[in-house]
């Protein structure tokens, strides 16, 4: 049997906020925080620093597939700062895109993660700044490792069963869109352990 597909879920958190750089057109001076990885063919999780900018960036060039919510935007700009490594040759699979392709708007992941997997985020980004900027780098990195385990746990829905949910801010309510997340990367693995745990 060959190696386990790495499939790689990824989010950051900034030290400043877009108000602070000239506005969200300069994401790339925003600066990393902390950022976290979750790599699933050790089935673990992994914490950077900004001075561990250049390990982070080689741990992504190495994934399978690197899954994210708006990472397209928001993360590998925030890591051009860093590098002059092209992201688009990553690749990577953005579930807000994915999204937005198909309903049409934006959509954030606490409204796709409650909808579809009943998980809450605990946070939000501004806190996470205060949080660093209070020294409390522990806590930034749990709020980050937080959203990871979000992140995978809707994209793994959306490859096993076809669909995710998310809560409509018009009508505010839950409302279904089918993904085609399970052509998208080595995938077999989350297919296979559904289809297990069906039997």
């Amino acid at each position: 049997m060959g190696r386990m597909a790495n499939i790689v879920y990824f989010d950051l958190e900034t030290q400043k906020v877009a108000s602070e750089v000239g506005g969200w057109a300069h994401i790339d001076k925003m600066g990393l925080a902390v950022a976290v990885l979750y790599h699933s063919d050790r089935e673990e999780y992994a914490v950077y620093l900004e001075k561990d900018a250049e390990k982070l960036i080689q741990d992504l060039r190495r994934a399978d597939l690197v899954v994210g919510f708006n990472v397209l935007r928001f993360d590998y700009t925030v890591l051009s700062a860093y590098s002059v490594f092209d992201f688009s040759t990553v690749p990577t699979l953005d579930l807000m895109v994915s999204l937005e392709e198909k309903i049409g708007h934006r959509v954030g992941l606490d409204a796709v993660a409650d909808a579809t997997c009943g998980v809450k985020k605990t946070s939000t980004g501004m806190e996470a700044i205060q949080w660093w900027r209070a020294g409390q780098r522990a806590k930034v990195a749990e709020y980050c490792c937080y959203d990871v385990k979000a992140t995978r746990m809707v994209h793994e829905h959306g490859v096993c069963h076809g669909r995710v949910a998310y809560v409509s801010h018009k009508t505010m309510l839950k409302q279904f869109v089918k993904v085609d997340w399970a052509n998208i990367g080595p995938v077999q693995h989350l297919l296979s352990a559904s289809l297990a745990a069906a039997a």
